[in-house]
């Protein structure tokens, strides 16, 4: 597969606060919502999947407490599936507009609208 420019951005269709499932990796199979997305790396920050370890040094000013901290890390946005709402599994995302004329995310598997 062909790498992208660095000036290229991935197409990265899901976005903060969706629900997604972990498709690869040592976390397969874990669900969790999105809380931040990278588009310049194409990554994503899920809730409770991929955790690495940070030594952080303690600073009184933010009332940090010094130690080794858990975190979650960015995982490749190839590597998690949006979970439809109405069926509760996995699915691709395509596009719709509705009749009033929106673009909104709908689930391939089911029809059902991601956004609101």
């Amino acid at each position: 597969m062909a790498k992208q420019k660095q000036t290229e951005r991935a197409k990265i269709r899901v976005r903060k606060g969706d629900l997604v499932e972990v498709i690869a990796g040592k976390d397969a199979g874990k669900r969790g919502k999105i809380l931040s997305v990278l588009r310049d790396k194409g990554r994503v920050v899920v809730q409770g999947v991929g955790f690495i370890k940070r030594h952080v040094r303690p600073n009184p000013q933010r009332n940090i407490k010094g130690g080794i901290a858990e975190r979650e890390a960015a995982i490749h946005v190839s590597n998690v599936m949006v979970v439809s709402p109405e069926t509760d599994k996995r699915s691709r995302l395509g596009a719709r507009r509705l009749e009033d004329g929106r673009k909104v995310r709908v689930s391939r598997r089911d029809g059902a609208v991601l956004d609101k």
